[in-house]
């Protein structure tokens, strides 16, 4: 049985075609609103991005949903949970300064920002799964305890996911700094004829993993975390993984964890991913590369297999945009992920979101 993915496109002549009320309009379409109840709080889940990246979403859009959300009784909140890596979202005090500096205060939003994890990332509610990685996930405490969320999510490439959509915010973002961990646990390894030893990778980790030894960075793995995060970051491209034994598990572990996040809600959550700025990194990084594919539209559901299998498809229908992150896959109906990171198959959170029962991959995409 498929689910239903509501689609807006981008295209506007008149006033109430507008983005902004396309978000409305969604909302209502997808049926978002029967989520909540009267005196819910009610989490809309946010990434703020990074201090230095734009490619984030608008907070005009965010606030159209605050007001959808009060039109049904709810108590809206913004929220995110803070990142492993040391960036400007590592606690909440720089997390909330980011969150403001980036537009989304009470004056733009009219909702408070809340980090759903605490000051340190550290307040932690546990969820039994009993999966196949994890018996229980651990989950940040303030979107554990919400009545209702809703997940707004800016549909792009990652480097380790392949693309980063509504599960893997419901799941990164849904976890506490520990949960995090307990995803990620790759293992990254230095190849020593790239390395120059500019110690790039040293200034980001978070645990101090990194050493320098003879004018090469080694890695103790001993005291690594997992969190791929130099991996990003080396200009020389001489950090990796075994990408066939360590990126199948992360993906099954992330997917565990979405699903995990889900269970808090017994209502469900509802979901709208922007096809904007469609870039090929994660929005944690204190930068925006070009986009790989023209901005494409708005979808909106109740199920996130099956709303982030419609943003795969509708990425891959597109051109490719030459000079970018692309390296292949330029034609319409090819694999842009692949494109960008031909050893990581995006597709294993589809199906094995399936197999969790976190939704489906068969929809039925209708626009409005």
């Amino acid at each position: 049985m498929s689910s239903k993915v509501y689609f807006a496109g981008l295209r506007a002549t008149r006033e109430k075609d507008n983005r902004t009320s396309k978000v409305g309009r969604l909302f209502d379409a997808a049926g978002l609103g029967d989520l909540i109840s009267e005196k819910d709080l009610t989490a809309i889940k946010i990434h703020f991005g990074e201090m230095g990246g734009d490619a984030f979403i608008n907070p005009i859009y965010v606030r159209e949903v605050v007001e959808k959300v009060r039109e049904k009784g709810g108590k809206p909140f913004i929220t995110d949970t803070n990142t492993l890596y040391r960036g400007m979202r590592h606690n909440s005090v720089d997390h909330m300064e980011t969150a403001i500096a980036h537009g989304f205060d009470y004056a733009v939003v009219r909702a408070p920002v809340i980090i759903a994890d605490g000051l340190k990332g550290k307040n932690v509610r546990w969820v039994e799964i009993n999966a196949k990685h994890f018996d229980r996930v651990r989950i940040a405490s303030d979107i554990h305890q919400a009545d209702s969320m809703i997940v707004m999510t800016h549909f792009k490439g990652h480097e380790m996911a392949g693309f980063g959509g509504a599960i893997k915010n419901l799941a990164m973002g849904g976890a506490s700094a520990y949960g995090k961990m307990d995803q990620h646990s790759v293992r990254p390894k230095v190849e020593k004829n790239k390395c120059i030893g500019c110690g790039t990778c040293m200034e980001i980790c978070p645990v101090g993993a990194h050493v320098l030894e003879g004018g090469k960075v080694f890695i103790q793995k001993d005291i690594c975390i997992g969190c791929g995060e130099c991996i990003t970051v080396c200009p020389q491209e001489a950090i990796g993984l075994s990408w066939a034994s360590e990126i199948p598990p992360f993906l099954e572990r992330m997917t565990e964890y979405a699903y995990g996040t889900s269970l808090t809600k017994k209502k469900g959550i509802g979901y709208i991913n922007f096809l904007t700025r469609i870039s090929p990194d994660c929005d944690c990084f204190p930068w925006s590369d070009h986009p790989i594919v023209p901005d494409i539209g708005i979808l909106a559901s109740t199920d996130p297999v099956a709303i982030d299998r419609a943003s795969y498809d509708l990425v891959n229908k597109q051109y490719g945009f030459r000079d970018t992150k692309l390296k292949g896959g330029f034609e319409p109906g090819e694999d842009k992920f692949l494109g960008m990171r031909p050893d990581v198959d995006a597709k294993i959170q589809f199906n094995y979101g399936e197999k969790l029962g976190l939704g489906t991959s068969a929809y039925e995409l209708i626009e409005i």
